[in-house]
């Protein structure tokens, strides 16, 4: 039996992304919404909405995902959650975003 591992973006209430690694999305969505760690990411820009997820059964290239998006710039994750393959191309290429 395999287990699933997801990796995650939520849209925070001040409209900043959120990317993490969960073995329950349900759970951890939950937890970001409703948890009291003060000094957490989430805790003051909830409450938080899922918007893009995808499952592995590799904890390992999960994780590697998660610092892959981690790295890219907003709008490049914007992209990905709006499945628009075009941008993420353009903006895969583009060393000066601004040109």
């Amino acid at each position: 039996m395999y287990k699933t591992y997801w990796v995650y973006i939520v849209e925070c209430k001040d409209k900043t992304y959120y990317t993490g690694v969960t073995n329950n999305l349900e759970r951890r969505i939950w937890e970001h919404n409703n948890q009291v760690n003060e000094k957490s990411y989430t805790y003051k820009r909830r409450p938080v909405r899922l918007v893009f997820c995808e499952y592995s059964t590799d904890i390992n290239s999960t994780i590697e995902r998660e610092k892959q998006i981690k790295g890219w710039s907003r709008r490049k994750k914007k992209a990905l959650i709006e499945e628009n393959v075009d941008k993420l191309v353009i903006y895969s290429r583009r060393k000066h975003p601004n040109r």
